[in-house]
């Protein structure tokens, strides 16, 4: 969330500003209408700190939402063939995952449009308005703006409170899009109650060139990555934030759903007009820019951390964790995705509720440690019941499984194990528990501790590198310059071994094909939980292919010491493709006749 270095003690006060209309903090006769008391009270002529129109940035803020557990309790992920919920058919996730939601039964955790363009219109007000303020206050935006003498020029803060709002609307219309395909756009304009708001939507390919646009402008007037003090700027946008969002509103853009395949051709609201390979030049464009300006090949502000286990631990710190480029919500000193989801069986500091449940077939996805498939490795064997033995090691950091180390024990997650007591209403039916996100508790301690920081990450670098290998790929195919590169610097980062060949398993002589189902693994293992695979299967168009296949767990039975591991069906999704889009609420199209609805819905 905004904070000024100038004044730490800014809080979100004054007047509760809603969606339609703001409310005086006084009582009485107003000489004039309520809207317009207020915003002149915000954006005071003479309020030379601005501390009304920084409570307002702030409140945009916090509509923005954290990832962990996040719908119902869980998360998205546990509505894709990587996990499901503890709570079963009981939970939103669960909806979700099974399509059981309409126009007007939705699930709103996921599904939320109001939110969404609340967040638009309050950005809006202060883009209109911030620029009456006369701040007395300024921002150095970093290192690349000096005077003749070397000096770091200072510049209004007015500036960078109206590109941060600026970035904030780009996101929310990006977080619709995505959901929705084309939304109307607002423009800068300002609707009241009494104006007439019966929009079409915009094309498709209208919108993501907007955002693309504000994402441009916005990324001039906002601070560069390494931020003085990562914590006073939690949360922040910066430069660095926009151009990685356009890598990411690039990349959807020329996926298969909106560019080659979109849901029905001919219709510009869910798609473009007609295929064009250069939407994949230019997504990878933009990941190399920003590969060559700021990462690895640039400036090296961002670039991997070296534990991934770390990367979701702290703030962006230079030395720390430099993979992280924007975060939403970090919570500090606190225990609470231990607490949700760490494994059943434990008591008082150490008892999880084992919400989000990884599935098998995650599982499998993760290479042997040579970074060979599993039962390609001449290295490694496999089998069912010694499967977790000389995995890549992004497992073990991301599904606990039976005997992993955990809090002073191997964990027991067979049948009436400690672990997975099935006497239970509830037990974990797959036998896995979600580890990623959590500190290390695999050896010495014995209850769950308050971990520092703990930020949601919206945007680090690990995607940058898998958007430019998709990208190129899809372009110019898997001996383009970088491809292999991305892959193997991720494969490095998680302990895969090179090999004799410096591979890290990625094999000689793929075909583009091959090297797509290569880059979607590799997504998808590193990615985990992100609230990344249930996009990316939709964006792909293979998710009537991924939920052909049920959603797979594990029965461990022990007689007699002896384990016996067994597959077993957990979720059997009956996938529908209209799915590939949210329907358009109901009320937004009983509401405005100009309003079309998505296909099939």
């Amino acid at each position: 969330m905004f904070n000024m270095k100038y004044n730490k003690k800014l809080m979100l006060t004054g007047c509760a500003l809603g969606l339609l209309a703001f409310t005086s903090c006084t009582d009485g006769y107003e000489p004039e209408p309520v809207e317009n008391f207020t915003i002149d009270y915000v954006f005071s002529t003479t309020d030379s700190v601005g501390k009304q129109a920084v409570a307002y940035l702030n409140n945009i803020y916090m509509h923005l939402s954290s990832g962990h557990n996040r719908v119902g309790g869980d998360y998205l992920d546990a509505a894709t063939d990587d996990a499901t919920s503890l709570e079963y058919d009981e939970s939103q996730v669960y909806r979700l995952a099974m399509g059981r939601y309409t126009a007007s039964n939705r699930v709103y955790d996921d599904m939320d449009w109001n939110t969404y363009y609340q967040t638009i219109r309050e950005a809006t007000i202060l883009i209109a308005n911030i620029d009456r303020v006369p701040f007395n206050l300024t921002y150095i935006k970093g290192d690349e703006v000096a005077d003749e003498n070397g000096k770091l020029k200072e510049s209004p803060l007015n500036e960078s409170m109206k590109a941060e709002a600026r970035f904030l609307r780009a996101y929310a219309y990006f977080e619709l899009v995505k959901r929705y395909g084309g939304v109307p756009l607002l423009g800068e304009n300002v609707y009241s109650l009494n104006d007439n708001i019966e929009l079409p939507r915009n094309k498709f390919a209208e919108c993501i060139d907007y955002i693309v646009e504000q994402l441009d402008i916005a990324k001039v007037d906002l601070r560069g990555l390494p931020m003085p003090d990562a914590g006073t700027y939690a949360g922040t946008p910066t430069r660095e934030a926009c151009e990685a969002l356009k890598c990411r509103v690039l990349l959807y853009a020329a996926s298969r759903l909106f560019n080659e395949s979109p849901l029905e051709p001919g219709n510009e609201l869910v798609g473009y007009a007609s295929f064009d390979a250069e939407r994949w030049k230019t997504a990878a464009d933009a990941a190399k820019h920003f590969i060559e300006t700021y990462g690895h090949e640039g400036t090296g502000a961002v670039r991997l951390t070296d534990n991934f286990r770390n990367v979701f631990l702290s703030l962006y710190n230079e030395s720390v964790n430099p993979e992280v480029i924007w975060h939403t919500n970090p919570q500090f000193n606190e225990k609470t995705v231990e607490f949700r989801n760490g494994p059943l069986g434990f008591s008082a500091n150490a008892l999880g509720q084992g919400r989000t449940l990884p599935s098998q077939n995650l599982v499998e996805a993760f290479p042997m440690r040579d970074g060979k498939k599993i039962g390609e490795s001449t290295k490694y064997a496999y089998t069912i019941n010694d499967q977790y033995a000389n995995r890549d090691p992004r497992l073990d950091i991301t599904v606990l499984h039976n005997g992993s180390n955990w809090l002073g024990r191997q964990l027991a997650t067979y049948q009436n194990g400690a672990n997975n007591p099935t006497a239970q209403a509830l037990y974990s039916r797959t036998s896995y528990y979600m580890g990623k996100f959590m500190a290390d508790y695999t050896s010495g301690a014995r209850e769950y501790s308050n971990v520092a920081a703990r930020p949601w990450i919206v945007l680090r670098y690990a995607e940058i590198l898998l958007d430019y290998a998709e990208a190129m790929n899809e372009y110019a195919g898997p001996d383009a310059d970088g491809v292999k590169e991305c892959l193997t610097d991720l494969r490095r980062r998680a302990g895969i071994e090179p090999g004799d060949d410096g591979s890290y398993g990625i094999p000689a002589g793929l075909s583009k094909d091959e090297m797509r189902e290569l880059i979607y693994n590799e997504r998808r293992i590193e990615m985990a939980f992100e609230e990344q695979r249930f996009y990316d299967i939709r964006r792909w168009r293979i998710a009537e292919k991924v939920f052909a296949e049920p959603v797979r767990g594990l029965v461990i039975s022990n007689r007699d010491g002896i384990l016996t591991f067994t597959d077993t069906d957990v979720v059997n999704v009956r996938w529908d493709n209209r799915r590939y889009l949210y329907p358009i609420p109901y009320s937004e199209v009983l509401k405005n006749s100009n309003m079309v609805q998505n296909p099939n819905w």
